[in-house]
C-alpha cells in the first residue's frame, strides 16, 4: 500500500509522545512492504528540538504553510491506497478537506488524543483539529484508546467505522542495554511535565522520594516549571532523545508510569512509555486504569500502584523478583506490541475499510 499521513510530528520528540510511535510505525510498514509519506509543518518549537531529519526507509516532507503544501499534497494523496489525518496536526482541518475530497480509496483519522479530544469537546463543544462536520465523512476512524472512547467518537463526533490501534515499541531500539551511571537510579520516571498527571506524579514519585531519603529518583523529560516541588534525592535530566530511552531505562531498577488524568479516566489507553519501558526489560510500577490487565498480568508482568506506600513496597521487592517481573514484560511486549504487530493490525483495518 502506498500511504499518505497528515501529522503533528514525526522529526522532534521533544514534548510529545507522537513521533516515538510514528517512527516506530513508519518503520515497520516499510519493513512490511508499504510506502509511506508523512507531510509535517515545519513549526519552529519542534525544528530547534528535531532529532530525525532523514528518515531511511518512509518519505518525511517538511513544510513551512499549507499553501506550499497542498500541491504535492493532493498528488501524493490521489495516488495513494490510504490517507490519514491525525490529532494535533497544524493543518487538520485543511488536510481532512483535501483527503474527504479526493480520489484516495480509504479516508482515515486517527486520533492518537481521543480521551483528550472527547473530554475537551464536552466541555468546549469543539476541538480545533477535528472538522466542524465531526468525523462521519471518514472511512474509518482509529483511536488510541479502547473502551468508552470508541463509543464517544461514534456518539459525540459521528464516526461511522471504528477501531483501536494502540501505541506500540520499536523493539531494534528499546531492548535490555549496558546501563548508564549517569542515569542510575532506584526508580525512575520518564515523561513531559503535563499539569493533569502532577497529583499522581506528587503522590507516586514525589512523596515515595520524601519517604525514602536513602535511595536515588531520576526524573527524565521537558517543559517542568521552576517551581517543581524537588527533593534533594530527585536528579533531573530536562530531555532524552529517544535513542537514550533504553539507557535511561536498563539503568534503573524499577520505573513508574503515569497516565494523563482523562486516558486513566477512559481506560484501554496504554502510554508508549508503558511499552518501551517492558520492552528494555525494566519492572514498572503503574497508576491503575480500567483496561490494564488487557496489556499486562498485574503481579507477574507489571506492579501495580494507588499510593506512595505502594510505590515504598515496590521499592523493597526482591530484586530477583523484579527482574522476573521485567523478562515477563518483555516476553509480552515482543509477542503483542511490537510496531510490527500494530503495523499489520493497520494494514488489516484499511483493507477492511
Amino acid at each position: 500500500m502506498k500511504i499518505v499521513v497528515f501529522g503533528l510530528t514525526v522529526s522532534s520528540s521533544w514534548g510529545n509522545g507522537h513521533a516515538t510511535i510514528w517512527r516506530g510505525l513508519c518503520s515497520a510498514l516499510a519493513r512490511q512492504g508499504h510506502q509511506v509519506t508523512f507531510f509535517e509543518r515545519d513549526t519552529p518549537y519542534y525544528a530547534i528540538h528535531r532529532d530525525l531529519k532523514n528518515p531511511e526507509v518512509y518519505d518525511l516532507l517538511l513544510y513551512h504553510d499549507w499553501h506550499e503544501a497542498e500541491a504535492s499534497a493532493r498528488e501524493a494523496v490521489d495516488n495513494a491506497d490510504a490517507s490519514i489525518v491525525t490529532s494535533y496536526c497544524p493543518d487538520a482541518l485543511a488536510a481532512s478537506e483535501l483527503v474527504l475530497n479526493s480520489h484516495v480509496p480509504v479516508r482515515v483519522f486517527y486520533d492518537l488524543d481521543s480521551p483528550v479530544t472527547l473530554e475537551r469537546f464536552r466541555k468546549e463543544g469543539s476541538v480545533e483539529y477535528i472538522p466542524s462536520y465531526g468525523l462521519g465523512a471518514f472511512d474509518l476512524v482509529l483511536s488510541y484508546a479502547g473502551g468508552r472512547a470508541l463509543d464517544g467518537l461514534q456518539k459525540l463526533l459521528g464516526a461511522q467505522r471504528v477501531a483501536a490501534l494502540y501505541g506500540s515499541v520499536d523493539p531494534n531500539i528499546h531492548k535490555p542495554v549496558v546501563p548508564d551511571d549517569h542515569y542510575s537510579a532506584d526508580i525512575s520516571y520518564l515523561g513531559t511535565y503535563a499539569s493533569d498527571r502532577q497529583t499522581v506524579l506528587k503522590e507516586l514519585f514525589l512523596e515515595p522520594a520524601r519517604r525514602s531519603p536513602t535511595k536515588r529518583f531520576v526524573l527524565g523529560g521537558a517543559q517542568y516549571p521552576d517551581d517543581f516541588p524537588w527533593t534533594e534525592n530527585i536528579w533531573f535530566v530536562r530531555h532524552i532523545p529517544p535513542p537514550e530511552h533504553p539507557a535511561f531505562y536498563c539503568s534503573s531498577n524499577l520505573t513508574l508510569n503515569v497516565t494523563r488524568a482523562a486516558m486513566a479516566e477512559a481506560g484501554y489507553c496504554p502510554s508508549g512509555r508503558l511499552f518501551e519501558a517492558a520492552a528494555c526489560e525494566t519492572p514498572v510500577v503503574t497508576d491503575m486504569w480500567e483496561g490494564l490487565e488487557e496489556f499486562f498480568e498485574p503481579g507477574k508482568e507489571i506492579l501495580l500502584a494507588a499510593t506512595a506506600s505502594d510505590v515504598v513496597d515496590a521499592l523493597s521487592t526482591d530484586s530477583g523478583e523484579l527482574r522476573q517481573i521485567g523478562r515477563a514484560a518483555r516476553e509480552r511486549v515482543l509477542s503483542e506490541h511490537t510496531a510490527d504487530h500494530r503495523g499489520q493490525q493497520l494494514i488489516r483495518f484499511l483493507e477492511a475499510a
